[in-house]
């Protein structure tokens, strides 16, 4: 399965450390990833992949959610197909 996953809260170290250290203690795969700060404002949109017979999105979301929270982050998981559904024109 494809999923989108945004980050967003206030810049400090370790933001990125966190998130990957996660996604990748899941085997969830990252394809692509943007980042940028702006004004003391971190934001992240990574592109993942991960075999949805072994991991579901919801446990995906649960665990992000636990990294949100000890890092001040707001984490949202979606899947890639909702994502582009919701966002095309």
């Amino acid at each position: 399965m494809y999923a989108i996953i945004s980050v967003a809260g206030p810049d400090h170290s370790g933001i990125i450390a966190a998130v990957a250290t996660e996604l990748a203690a899941m085997d969830v795969n990252i394809h692509n990833v943007s980042q940028t700060i702006m004004e003391g404002y971190f934001t992240m949109i990574l592109h993942v992949a991960f075999d949805e017979s072994k991991l579901d999105i919801v446990t995906v979301q649960e665990r992000m959610t636990v990294v949100g929270e000890k890092q001040n982050l707001a984490i949202r998981v979606q899947s890639e197909a909702l994502f582009t559904a919701t966002n095309e024109i």
